[in-house]
């Protein structure tokens, strides 16, 4: 590694780090602002506020605005050194314009490193304790809405639930079913299902029991029985969009899967999640190929058009990834094919700004 590597690479992280940290001042201070009302009208301690609240918020608004940040801090400082003169100098010199990406490469698969761990491991983690204070301090409680609840709890084994309460943990028009193959072995049926805490079992109520071997059926009925069942209370009171912000990388894919068992509506949401986690890392690479190719060539209205331009592509990106997210949740799009392809186009783009790039 050459000096030229470490200057560029130096300004490179400086400028990203520096940028990064002063954005996250200002959404902590407006955040603060914000929510100061509540914090002082439901007596959150400061030590909370602090270590709780704020030190889980920093490292998830961080990898929130890394992508955004790494193509503004390239064409900043490539801009200025553009206009400096650097760049002409340092390809006067026989240094062909791809040796000079490679230090920029560099510092990118370091950001895209970062977030990825970040993302993957280590903000689901601080995601549970910040959450966990909003619920507290700031949110109200989540209240399930959900209506004629269906899911497979084992393969071959049934639930249905007309509603469930959070507030009391009980379910109603209880029913499950049992199959071998395709044909139902038994169908137990109640009034109401409750949590009971002490033991940490369901409570069924009133209920009727129809077993069926062949062409003899049993009816059983009683008005109690203490259980064990494969699903828990917290399925049921837990906000789905917190849940998949709490998942590291290798728990999403198991929640995904426990997730296709059960037939739920909502697995679109998680598997986009577990894809934007490595496809957000890559996007780094892409707008630091564009941000070099854009603000490497001096054109006219100086730096600020540089950063004009920037601005635009960057948050063209953003918002196509909004699009195609959305179409992915609500329409028939494949959620892998929703996230990357945003990547995708901004590949083309990037490939055909880099062959107008000064050489």
């Amino acid at each position: 590694m050459k000096k030229l590597d470490l200057y560029i690479m130096r300004k490179f992280l400086g400028t990203f780090f520096f940028s990064l940290i002063l954005i996250l001042c200002i959404v902590v201070i407006f955040d603060l602002s914000e929510k100061l009302e509540k914090f002082l009208e439901k007596e959150a301690p400061v030590s909370a506020i602090v270590f709780d609240y704020y030190k889980n918020f920093i490292p998830y608004f961080a990898n929130l605005f890394s992508s955004l940040f790494t193509f503004i801090s390239v064409i900043f400082f490539t801009s200025k050194m553009a206009y400096d003169s650097e760049i002409i100098a340092i390809l006067s010199t026989g240094i062909s314009f791809r040796r000079f990406l490679v230090p920029y490469l560099i510092s990118a698969a370091v950001i895209a490193g970062l977030s990825f761990l970040l993302g993957a491991f280590i903000i689901p983690n601080a995601n549970e304790k910040r959450i966990e204070f909003e619920k507290q301090y700031v949110n109200k409680r989540y209240a399930n809405t959900e209506q004629n609840i269906h899911r497979q709890i084992a393969p071959g084994t049934y639930i249905y639930m007309s509603s469930y309460s959070v507030t009391s943990n009980i379910g109603y028009d209880f029913s499950i079913e049992n199959f071998k193959g395709d044909t139902l072995v038994n169908k137990l049926t109640s009034a109401r299902i409750a949590w009971d805490r002490d033991s940490s079992r369901w409570v069924i109520h009133n209920w009727k029991l129809r077993e069926i071997d062949g062409d003899y059926e049993k009816y059983t009925t009683g008005a109690r029985i203490d259980t064990v069942l494969p699903f828990a209370p917290s399925e049921f009171s837990e906000n789905p969009k917190k849940i998949k912000e709490q998942l590291t990388f290798p728990e999403l894919e198991e929640y995904i899967d426990r997730m296709k068992l059960r037939g739920s509506s909502n697995i679109v949401e998680f598997q986009i999640e577990k894809y934007k986690m490595i496809a957000n890392a890559f996007a780094t690479f892409i707008l630091t190929l564009i941000g070099v190719s854009i603000s490497s060539r001096k054109i006219r209205g100086g730096m600020g058009l540089h950063l004009g331009i920037g601005l635009l592509i960057s948050f063209s990106y953003i918002l196509f990834m909004q699009f195609s997210t959305v179409f992915a949740t609500n329409g028939n799009m494949n959620p892998l094919l929703a996230v990357w392809l945003p990547n995708i186009l901004f590949t083309v783009v990037g490939a055909f700004v880099y062959r107008m790039a000064p050489k």
